[in-house]
């Protein structure tokens, strides 16, 4: 019974704690107290009529579900100790012979309350008709994995005692009862209650406490555990009907501050295209270094003064804005000219890697169908035949062409922050490439973010990546919009670049720190690391760690869909 009760079953909970779980647990506790008022009580004892289970039930229903909802899952194993004397032989007998079952909930489907009691009361029968293995023969039988770190079958126990109290008459001695405050937690999270009748015998109240493993939780976080699960039973005894994800457990407070309080994200941005930004950057610092390739080095002034040229001409040929202009250069000075002039002209870049396959960048053209393909000689002679009139960088001659910003006098329409700055094609959850439209407006708001978040952007950033990965945005265009420089390189373990010194901020992939791990030191970020992209492993990150203590590693996730990242 019990190896195909337990089979399957998770190895831990995942509670909401507020600190990562230990290798080892310390076993120090706490607890806070716990109280159900007599009109719960009373639900809870109607409820527990209605559907012909145990009161405990109740409470075991309601923890489950108040598990679920704080993200623990749909599988909670929950410990209960068990008087263990089935036989009337025994209950005269003076001796210990309680025994600990797992009881397991299954609250998937998101049940109605009442839906979740029928389960708990077929779960719980059937685990009492076989409560005689004793639970240490339980663990050796299921054969669990072994952790020192947690409890094995199960991390959450609750204790229910609903027997009267008993009075202890010794001659001479006067005898009363007193807690013990043990400060200690065998569990991650222990739930004691006890039934308190009135005069009468009816319902008057539950008095308990919950235990804490202060290796995981704060006290705050057991007291608000206290008040949702109380919460939760008092809404659940009033409609059982309603499914356990629709109980309420916040206060009004707890609402406000979720749905507002952290969500007041609200910032005064002025609007700007990508070409304001930019321009912005060049009155502010014309002199400075904005970009280096290969011993070659722009500043501000001669940067911008490039892309203007390129954008009259572009203009010239009728690129204008809600046009896609597509992009396949390799990741030199050219690429970067490019993409900011484009933006000049109000068109938006679509980043081509000269290195897709022939059929992957035939699509990209034949979905997105630019008006124009910007390139060299050299990597055009690669590309598929895409019936797009060609732009070869090499071969076009800028001397005479105006180096003063175009205006939306010079555009063929004026330029917003509505219109699309870039399309970027990422593979779909088909493996199909589907392009990402994104707008002036979202990329200003993002550089904007970036700028306070990454201040390390205004130093030194090796940009690394392709211009068709998002990351490049970040690398890219976050210096260019704060006064930083962007330095392209290349990184690979057979050719370190040569750099007069480190840049101060680098975003990367987590499989990137294998290679900044195996490069000369002065390659890794001195300020920021942002890695994105993938899992974060922390054995890899704490090896890249030891040698740059002083950096601080940003782990950062974001689909293209929501303009570079969304969380870190």
């Amino acid at each position: 019974y019990w190896r195909s009760t337990l089979a399957g079953l998770p190895e831990q909970l995942e509670l909401p704690a507020d600190r990562p779980r230990p290798a080892v647990a310390s076993h120090q506790g706490d607890s806070v107290e716990m109280e159900l008022d007599a009109e719960v009580h009373r639900g809870m004892v109607r409820l527990a009529r209605e559907h012909q289970v145990s009161v405990f039930m109740v409470v075991q229903a309601g923890i489950a579900a108040l598990l679920t909802r704080l993200g623990a899952g749909t599988d909670i194993p929950i410990g209960s100790p068990i008087a263990g004397r089935t036989d009337d032989a025994l209950e005269d007998l003076v001796g210990f012979f309680v025994n600990t079952l797992v009881l397991r909930t299954d609250t998937s489907g998101d049940p109605t309350f009442a839906e979740l009691l029928g389960r708990v009361r077929e779960a719980d029968l059937a685990a009492y008709a076989h409560q005689d293995v004793p639970f240490e023969r339980l663990v050796e039988i299921v054969n669990p994995t072994r952790s020192l770190a947690h409890h094995p079958l199960f991390q959450v126990i609750l204790t229910f005692q609903n027997s009267s109290d008993l009075e202890l008459d010794l001659a001479g001695l006067a005898v009363r009862e007193h807690a013990l405050d043990a400060a200690a937690a065998k569990f991650d999270l222990s739930f004691a209650l006890e039934e308190q009748l009135d005069s009468s015998g009816a319902p008057s109240g539950m008095r308990g406490s919950v235990e804490f493993a202060t290796d995981l939780f704060d006290r705050r976080t057991a007291e608000s555990i206290a008040a949702w699960l109380e919460r939760l039973l008092r809404n659940a005894v009033t409609d059982a009907s309603r499914p356990i994800g629709e109980l309420d457990v916040l206060t009004g407070q707890e609402r406000e501050l979720l749905l507002n309080g952290w969500n007041d994200t609200a910032r005064d941005v002025s609007d700007a295209t990508l070409a304001e930004l930019i321009e912005a950057q060049v009155a502010r610092t014309p002199d400075a270094p904005a970009l280096e390739h290969d011993g070659t080095q722009l500043t501000y002034a001669e940067l911008n003064a490039r892309a203007n040229q390129l954008a009259h001409h572009l203009i010239s040929r009728n690129v204008g804005p809600e046009q896609i202009v597509a992009l396949a250069l390799p990741r030199t000075i050219d690429v970067v000219v490019a993409i900011l002039a484009v933006a000049k002209t109000g068109a938006a870049y679509l980043p081509v890697d000269p290195d897709y396959p022939a059929d992957r960048i035939a699509y990209l053209f034949s979905d997105a169908r630019p008006t124009l393909l910007i390139t060299d000689e050299a990597t055009a002679a690669g590309l598929p035949d895409t019936g797009v009139t060609t732009l070869a960088m090499d071969q076009l001659h800028t001397a005479g062409l105006p180096v003063t910003d175009p205006t939306n006098a010079d555009r063929l329409s004026e330029a917003k922050t509505s219109h699309p700055v870039f399309v970027i094609y990422t593979s779909g959850s088909t493996g199909r490439p589907k392009g990402v439209v994104v707008e002036h407006r979202s990329l200003n708001l993002y550089l904007r973010w970036a700028h306070a978040a990454y201040p390390a952007m205004s130093g030194r950033t090796l940009v690394h990546s392709p211009v068709s990965f998002d990351l490049t945005v970040t690398g890219l265009l976050g210096p260019l919009t704060l006064g930083g420089c962007a330095h392209l390189v290349e990184l690979d373990e057979g050719s370190a670049p040569d750099l007069d010194q480190a840049p101060t901020f680098v975003k990367a992939t987590p499989s990137h720190l294998s290679l900044l791990k195996n490069l000369p030191p002065n390659i890794s970020p001195t300020e920021q690391l942002v890695l994105g992209g993938e899992a974060l492993l922390g054995e890899a990150l704490d090896e890249w760690r030891r040698d740059h203590p002083g950096t601080t590693v940003i782990n950062e996730y974001g689909p293209t869909e929501t303009t570079v990242g969304c969380t870190q």
